[in-house]
């Protein structure tokens, strides 16, 4: 495995990380549980979940596992760089109508107390708002935050889904507290979702955040099994989408048979390539899958594949304002 810092943090985290979404829902606890071993075992010890996981009435069950693997001692919590959200909505009559998707210090205070005692840990290295909240101001949010951090119940901030000009803000508004600021940003990127690369992935470059894509495989379009529409593959679960991009999967299938490599090894390996991605996140359902996926820190691009890749799935045209302006 390898490693390197989380943005501008002295934090190091693995690589590859491990998301979590599918436990509980889709892979079982002693599968979770053999799945986060093996990945301990190989080096993986970026963890990522969040509050909601579970979905639902079960919002707080993937937490509650991960919790519970924990408890088996030997380690484990010590050696995981832990990650979760807030941000969405627990389902909890407690909230009242403060339950609802959005952050403020209220939520945010609550929200962190109910993960970590479903984590069984007393703090997380990395705690990210879920999505934005047009509603609640900066101040409110960084003073909620730092008393987090003062108390040690969290090491490090982040966003998911930020827009480039949102981290911008964020940023600003941390340095004039003289606070760290955001660490990391979790978004959607990937080879079939590449207009991060306009606005998000340089701000963040250039304001010191770690990318970490989410979706990689945009929803299993990009795995191996795209094409066959296997029943139980996430990507067999939308034909028409798979129809809109026959050509392109064609052809990324074929570069891939040429490679010898599968599509979702590719798809990941590409990812490791640009400066601004810290790890992009794996979501297995099985321990095979998993294994499969840890050839990709080994997997080199070609200055000639990278090229074939952009041909395939073209890019905006670079960072705005150039790749539409003069």
């Amino acid at each position: 495995m390898q490693y390197t810092y989380l943005g501008k943090s002295g934090l190091k985290v693995s690589r590859l990380c491990l998301g979590t979404m599918n436990f509980g829902p889709a892979t079982d606890e002693k599968e979770a549980f053999r799945i986060m071993d093996a990945a301990l075992d190989a080096g993986i010890q970026f963890f990522d979940t969040a509050n909601i996981y579970g979905w639902g009435q079960n919002a707080g069950l993937t937490e509650t596992i991960i919790g519970r693997w924990f408890a088996q001692g030997g380690g484990r919590r010590e050696k995981v760089v832990l990650a979760t959200k807030v941000h969405g909505n627990m389902h909890d009559p407690a909230d009242g109508p403060n339950g609802t998707e959005g952050l403020s210090a209220y939520k945010i205070r609550r929200h962190l107390e109910g993960s970590l005692k479903r984590l069984q840990t007393d703090h997380i290295e990395l705690y990210q708002m879920h999505h934005i909240d047009r509603n609640v101001s900066w101040d409110e949010l960084w003073g909620a935050f730092e008393l987090a951090v003062s108390q040690g119940k969290i090491g490090y901030v982040g966003s998911s889904n930020f827009a480039g000009w949102q981290i911008a803000e964020a940023q600003g508004k941390a340095q004039n507290r003289r606070f760290l600021g955001l660490v990391a940003e979790q978004h959607k990127y990937n080879l079939n979702c590449r207009l991060p690369e306009l606005e998000v992935l340089p701000a963040a470059k250039a304001m010191g955040l770690g990318v970490i894509p989410w979706s990689p495989l945009d929803g299993g379009m990009l795995g191996r099994n795209a094409l066959k529409k296997l029943e139980g593959t996430r990507s067999g679960g939308n034909p028409n989408k798979i129809e809109k991009h026959r050509a392109q999967l064609e052809a990324f299938a074929e570069l891939c048979s040429e490679i010898g490599e599968p599509q979702d090894n590719v798809a990941l390996a590409w990812l490791l390539t640009h400066p601004a991605v810290t790890a992009p996140i794996i979501g297995p359902r099985t321990l095979e899958q998993l294994e499969s996926s840890l050839r990709v820190i080994d997997l080199k691009l070609d200055e000639a594949i990278l090229k074939r890749l952009d041909e395939i799935f073209p890019g905006p045209g670079g960072e705005a304002p150039e790749a539409y302006a003069w």
